[in-house]
């Protein structure tokens, strides 16, 4: 429908829908034209590319070619870069071409999520090769939207698995007062790792929609875990209130989290409680520990995975430091690739980082520099969103 629009209004030769795959590092050109024999998409890396230019920045692209003018617009929603939106125009269009443009990648941010819940299409363009039962459980708990944005708080997670998947997990939902983040990392692999996973993340989940405290919620998936038969994980669990800036943290036997303020990365040393299902051994109760959390910090939770063996390799503290002027999403991204570099590619066990950007109670309108959220026209200038 957004295509045919396209073509009707403008005269558009071409139009198409770049989706950004798991990876973070290609596209997949979804086409309208029918399949035909089989189920191939043109997969694109994005290194170096225009698209990735467009994604990373979150700004429009025209340039004239031999065959017209091309035009790729970012296909956003709230920090979740789904995909990008590329026509051919007759002609050298406008402003008014171009909002018109940009209102159709709006829209269609819209339509992909909406129909996302009743089509495979989608799922199946953000995926360079078909996942083995663990990878399909295991891409199952992560949220639908792999970055959020807000007016308090920017944040995004990535994952990179290993070649045998270790079960890592991120999670985060936004109440009408809070935010809930969690990162976790069963034990063992594959299959083994994918059910732990699924009784954990299920646990965690079903106590906090439940209205569950930090402590209750670390114990209920510690029971879970025990009651299932499931080994046992590590977790890192983390709640702020949005209108107090209040922040708490439980760790269940995680690696610590890093903090960014003013432009120094240190460690935060908090309180190492036993992972969850182990209570057995460890009888007390988790603990629930404030964290220091101001405006302008970028908060940084990481699985061993970004630490141990091949993440060893990586100056975390440094790499931080380095993308701090990157959007989460992006940083995110080239944490998890950094350790998947030094890894020659193969990682031994998941690598997965969810970076948070505190901007503070003080904030009442989210800010967003382009993308699906603004007209062409604000996409030099930071804009104020509800």
């Amino acid at each position: 429908m957004v295509a045919e629009d396209l073509r009707r209004r403008f005269e558009a030769a071409k139009v198409s829908f770049l989706i950004v795959d798991l990876t973070g590092k290609a596209v997949a050109r979804l086409s309208t034209a029918p399949a035909g024999g089989g189920r191939e998409a043109e997969r694109i890396p994005m290194f170096g590319s225009v698209y990735e230019e467009v994604i990373r920045t979150q700004r429009l692209y025209q340039e004239e070619t031999a065959q017209g003018h091309r035009v790729i617009m970012p296909v956003t929603n709230r920090g979740d870069a789904i995909g990008l939106l590329e026509l051919l125009l007759p002609a050298d269009p406008g402003d008014d071409v171009l909002d018109a443009v940009g209102e159709a990648a709006h829209l269609l941010a819209y339509i992909v999520i909406a129909n996302g819940r009743l089509t495979d299409l989608y799922t199946w363009g953000k995926r360079s090769r078909p996942p083995t039962l663990a990878a399909e459980i295991q891409y199952q708990l992560l949220p639908p939207s792999l970055s959020c944005e807000a007016a308090q708080f920017t944040l995004s997670g990535n994952l990179e698995p290993s070649e045998d998947l270790s079960g890592d997990t991120f999670d985060y939902a936004l109440d009408r007062d809070t935010l809930h983040l969690s990162v976790t990392d069963p034990m063992g692999h594959d299959i083994d790792a994918a059910l732990a996973a699924t009784v954990l993340v299920s646990a965690l989940r079903g106590a906090r929609r439940a209205g569950a405290g930090l402590a209750e919620q670390a114990h209920l998936a510690d029971r879970a875990l025990i009651d299932h038969s499931h080994g046992h994980a590590t977790g890192q669990l983390l709640r702020i209130d949005l209108h107090t800036g209040q922040a708490q943290l439980v760790n269940a036997g995680h690696p610590w989290p890093l903090r960014m303020r003013d432009g120094t990365v240190e460690v935060i040393t908090c309180e190492v409680d036993h992972p969850f299902g182990l209570s057995e051994f460890a009888p007390r109760s988790y603990r629930v520990q404030d964290l220091d959390l101001r405006a302008g910090d970028r908060l940084l939770m990481v699985t061993d995975g970004m630490l141990e063996r091949h993440g060893e390799q990586v100056d975390l503290l440094a790499l931080l430091k380095d993308t701090r002027d990157l959007h989460p999403r992006e940083t995110a991204l080239a944490l998890t690739s950094a350790v998947l570099d030094a890894a020659g590619g193969r990682l031994d066990d998941d690598a997965t980082a969810m970076c948070l950007d505190w901007h503070g109670v003080q904030e009442t309108q989210r800010r967003v520099s382009s993308g699906a959220d603004t007209r062409r026209a604000s996409a030099a200038r930071p804009r104020q969103q509800p």
